[in-house]
């Protein structure tokens, strides 16, 4: 029996379709291209809702096909390639058949380069497979879970999330190995996701990289306000709460619709005693989210430059700004010359203080441009 959350709006999981706002395109757009042997490239920025899209669509397809295999590894924490062939083989061996005596069997005389280790899991007890191989025979296992992968003859839908951190690995031309692989697993289908728009461009749209045009590409933006606002106002209603439109409205400008700010927001709205939320609690509860979080934004300054604060709270105030070198802005804000402003950039860009959209700059996290905004 599916459990039903206290709250709806969901701050962090997936628990279905009836608690994921929208997506439908993007939902419909993935599915096709998994199912038609087309790997996906997926990017936006942090905390757009790209787990929960992944998530969805794992839902669909096991939906669909019972028999799916259906992974999701996030890289980010990885530092080298040991560590990225670790996390891949804890997550697919074992998962594609049962762990029988023969499966065991088959798995230990199939992997030449490691040692299976078979270890029941702390929580269910259930056993599960992990590998002990050595380091410096990385790449001849990685070939190893890819050939396993392959001659399972399951369909298997894999999800690489953070994936611009390969390029941190000290190793060379990892990027050329995963690729030889996966162009010969027909079988097994790929989404690479990430958050960081210059790498994974790097990565996939530079003709010199292994990746170039080998996936179809996707950018995640914002949730529309007309299918968020039935979303949420459904939620609401179902649970006899009424949740106004001008409240609504208030809270997508608030945080230009980036959906995790929207879901806590409406996750603090929702767990408010009052059955019909005001105007004036609205306010009062952003104030204190932005207050709970001072500390942290008090401690960003230690590690920031006064230029980079004062143009960080200029951003902040102006909202978006399309022109970061406009004679305008600069002389509003009292900033220093071009070349510092640009200099300041790089470095907020890179430590994703701020980020690029196509109308403009923004301050990325949005409780952070709010507590800004009441500096300047």
């Amino acid at each position: 029996m599916k459990s039903i959350p206290t709250n709806p709006f969901l701050i962090t999981g997936y628990q279905g379709p009836d608690y994921f706002c929208d997506r439908e395109k993007e939902t419909a757009s993935l599915m096709s291209a998994l199912k038609n042997g087309r790997n996906i490239t997926l990017i936006s920025p942090r905390r757009m809702g790209k787990t929960g899209l992944i998530k969805n669509v794992f839902y669909y397809i096991q939906k669909e096909n019972k028999s799916a295999a259906c992974f999701y590894l996030d890289i980010f924490s990885t530092q080298n390639l040991q560590e990225f062939v670790s996390l891949l083989g804890r997550s697919v061996l074992g998962k594609l058949d049962t762990l029988s005596q023969s499966t065991l069997k088959s798995l230990f005389s199939f992997f030449k380069s490691c040692r299976p280790v078979i270890s029941a899991d702390e929580i269910t007890g259930m056993p599960s497979v992990t590998l002990d191989f050595i380091p410096e025979r990385s790449e001849e296992t990685l070939k190893e879970i890819f050939t396993y992968l392959n001659q399972s003859g399951v369909e298997c839908y894999i999800a690489i999330d953070e994936f611009q951190q390969i390029m941190e690995y000290p190793e060379k031309g990892v990027e050329g190995l995963l690729r030889s692989y996966i162009q010969f697993t027909p079988n097994v289908h790929f989404i690479f996701s990430g958050s960081k728009k210059h790498l994974m461009e790097s990565i996939f749209f530079s003709i010199k990289r292994p990746f170039y045009q080998s996936t179809q590409k996707l950018f995640l933006a914002p949730i529309p306000y007309t299918p968020y606002w039935e979303f949420a106002k459904k939620l609401f209603d179902e649970r006899k709460k009424t949740l106004q439109e001008d409240i609504f409205h208030e809270i997508y400008q608030s945080v230009k619709g980036h959906t995790w700010y929207m879901q806590y927001l409406l996750n603090r709205l929702y767990s408010l005693p009052q059955q019909i939320p005001t105007m004036e609690l609205l306010h009062t509860l952003i104030q204190e989210i932005v207050q709970e979080e001072e500390y942290t934004y008090q401690t960003y300054f230690q590690f920031l430059t006064s230029n980079q604060i004062q143009l960080l709270k200029a951003i902040a105030k102006e909202e978006i700004v399309s022109e970061i070198n406009s004679a305008t802005f600069i002389k509003k804000y009292d900033l220093k010359g071009a070349s510092s402003i640009n200099v300041a950039l790089k470095s907020l860009v890179n430590k994703e203080f701020v980020l690029k959209e196509q109308q403009g700059y923004i301050v990325y996290d949005r409780f952070l441009a709010i507590w800004l905004k009441g500096l300047v």
